[in-house]
């Protein structure tokens, strides 16, 4: 197995997520400062724009337009340059609690996942689906019964999509049909002590992913081989290749994820280690 060890290139964060690489940057949100933001390989940060109920998943329509996951109020927005944001639509007919991450696919269409149930406040832990919102930006299900749909990835050819189940410990592959929908329903990868959260894909099919249950991220195959390792300094959220060769994997880390905690605390990085294999696929 191939180890490797990280290095912060970017700290003073609340909570990171959605990291995507995109005009030479990194595109990510803070949950918890309510912002998406952007860092250069120098660690020179930006704030794109503000999301007053909470952004999470990040992506682009082949247009260029920048969509965000409004987590709180169940909402697909569009950033509207410089500080503006439009709603493109609300998920909540599908998605029955905070949404989450996202991936957008090269037609623009996008894929979104939800906490399925309010379980901080006491609610059974319920299954959760996929929302789809097409390219004219209707909202249907594209599958349901996941436990807890998080990071997204879809295959370089677009047939092929790839979702982390954080409470199943599994990621869970779908054939994506013309029209978007997802069937074929299969195991990618089954974890023991991984609760797989953010994830992104490689040009060899190998898919990163991020555990919040300890300081590391893991590449792993079709079929569950793990084959590289990442030692993190602190437990990992989210993670995406970049860099100009694409292998430059990008992970947000924090101390700790518990929302009340980490909104008062500068307890988020972003941290980075060039790997192997570069990026394919999206985002």
């Amino acid at each position: 197995m191939a180890e490797y060890q990280s290095t912060v290139l970017l700290d003073g964060l609340r909570f990171g997520e959605g990291p995507r690489w995109r005009d030479g940057k990194l595109w990510f949100s803070d949950m918890q400062r309510y912002q998406v933001m952007t860092v250069d390989p120098d660690g020179n940060a930006e704030v794109v724009v503000h999301v007053p109920e909470r952004p999470s998943g990040l992506g682009w329509r082949p247009d260029g337009t920048l969509l965000i996951v409004s987590m709180e109020d169940r909402k697909l927005m569009r950033h509207v340059p410089p500080d503006g944001l439009e709603e493109v639509a609300d998920l909540s007919s599908v998605a029955t609690w905070h949404c989450n991450d996202m991936v957008v696919d090269a037609r623009g269409r996008a894929y979104v996942g939800n906490f399925g149930s309010d379980t901080l406040s006491g609610d059974e832990v319920s299954p959760a689906a996929i929302a789809l919102v097409t390219e004219d930006n209707e909202v249907r299900m594209a599958a349901d019964n996941l436990e807890f749909p998080n990071g997204t990835v879809i295959s370089p050819d677009g047939r092929t999509l790839i979702v982390a189940e954080s409470r199943g410990g599994r990621l869970t592959a779908f054939d994506v049909a013309d029209d978007g929908g997802l069937s074929g329903r299969r195991v990618f990868a089954d974890f023991d002590e991984v609760s797989p959260d953010g994830i992104c894909l490689d040009a060899e099919g190998g898919v990163w992913v991020s555990n919040p249950l300890a300081p590391e991220c893991i590449r792993v195959l079709e079929g569950g081989e793990v084959t590289d390792r990442v030692s993190t300094e602190h437990n990992t959220y989210a993670c995406m290749l970049g860099g100009d060769g694409g292998t430059t994997l990008y992970i947000c880390s924090a101390d700790a994820n518990e929302a009340d905690w980490s909104a008062n605390q500068a307890s988020g990085f972003i941290e980075v280690v060039e790997v192997a294999v570069p990026h394919a696929g999206l985002p």
